[in-house]
């Protein structure tokens, strides 16, 4: 609402107000006794000057109805066996290794950079001899807290996910699990720090435990943000435009997607729910399921990190944040937002970027391959 300025009287502008008013009340007629004699002319006493108001407090925000939705229990994947930290620090090593790969080029942190935020900010990353796929390189970051893993969910752990682009030929392009355990037994330190991970197995050196290992290293991926702040009970972490931004996420019913602890992932949705999305090809979780309601249904990403996580959508097609908020706010709601709206909501989406865990993101030293390791395969 703009602020409303409302007329200060002085004595000069008091005596035109009064004279208005005589003639609004018929006193235009002659008078009927003699005029009064002419009163001494007196020097009008200087007008006060103004003091300019001090700037309104913003009104708290009533935490019940804005914050409800982003309370929700978390749909974060847990761990068959818990995660110790010998079994994180082996994922961590692996998720940067790029000896996972057919060619020894590529590891998991080449698509998803933890130094940017857990993406590599391209529409859809390099893969095997430069090959690209068809789908863009989610944020690794807060991963855990989603229903499913990937565009279409077809990994409903992360455990699963893992191992997915390891053996994909578009992607790391390993051929099978007994070229991946042949190259990490070929590493001594590998097999030690396998052991201790996975105590009592007797062959621990596999596929699946490696895969355990980069998931339980994953789930130590959160960024808390001053939004998170805001959770707890502080309304000065976010500015008043940030506030508005929220106000209007919530009013407008961005959160029926968007909530939960990681602002997202809690959910399959349809792309174009209310007005289509134009030359959609991608079928979703479709290819997954096979059902037709999941036609052009893709798991709701996370907005945490959102501003920093671009382009965007499942094919990386939208490049600017502004233009995602617009586009999503006319197929997904049926509303057409203003430019001082999406200025609005911009800003709220910017106090989802969090602090990234500075422990972990220069590349740990890798163990060194002291056998012959199996040459890399460019093909």
């Amino acid at each position: 609402m703009k602020d409303r300025t409302w007329l200060r009287l002085t004595p000069g502008r008091t005596a035109l107000l009064a004279m208005g008013a005589l003639a609004l009340n018929g006193c235009s007629n002659p008078p009927t006794e003699a005029p009064p004699a002419k009163p001494a002319v007196v020097a009008a006493a200087p007008a006060a000057p103004e003091v300019p108001a001090a700037p309104a407090e913003p009104k708290p925000v009533d935490p019940a109805k804005l914050l409800a939705p982003f309370k929700l229990a978390p749909v974060k994947d847990a761990p068959q066996v818990q995660d110790t930290e010998v079994r994180i620090a082996l994922g961590r090593m692996l998720f940067h290794d790029p000896r996972l790969s057919k060619n020894h080029d590529i590891s998991c942190n080449t698509c998803h950079n933890l130094a940017t935020f857990g993406v590599d900010n391209k529409a859809l990353s390099d893969g095997h001899r430069g090959q690209k796929g068809t789908r863009n390189s989610p944020t690794v970051y807060n991963a855990a807290n989603h229903v499913a893993q990937f565009w279409d969910g077809r990994a409903p752990t992360l455990e699963v996910q893992a191992e997915g682009p390891i053996f994909n030929p578009v992607e790391m392009a390993m051929p099978d699990d007994k070229r991946l355990v042949a190259t990490l037994n070929s590493i001594p330190q590998y097999v030690k720090h396998f052991k201790q991970a996975f105590p009592g197995e007797k062959k621990p050196v596999t596929a699946g435990n490696a895969a355990r290992a980069i998931a339980a290293f994953e789930r130590q991926l959160t960024t808390p943000s001053r939004f998170d702040q805001f959770l707890a009970g502080e309304q000065a972490a976010l500015t008043e435009a940030e506030r508005r931004g929220l106000e209007l996420f919530v009013s407008s019913g961005c959160t029926t997607c968007h909530n939960g602890p990681a602002v997202g992932g809690t959910s399959f949705q349809k792309l174009g729910l209310i007005e289509e999305w134009p030359h959609l090809a991608d079928k979703g979780r479709f290819d997954v399921t096979r059902n037709e309601e999941d036609q052009a249904k893709f798991r709701v990403p996370t907005l945490r990190n959102v501003d920093k996580t671009g382009p965007y959508l499942h094919d990386g097609s939208v490049q600017a944040l502004p233009e995602m908020v617009r586009l999503m706010a006319k197929h997904q709601l049926g509303k057409t937002l203003k430019d001082s709206e999406v200025e609005d909501v911009v800003a709220f989406l910017r106090s989802l970027t969090g602090e990234l865990p500075q422990h972990y993101l220069a590349p740990p030293e890798l163990p060194k391959s002291t056998r012959k390791t199996p040459e890399p395969d460019p093909s």
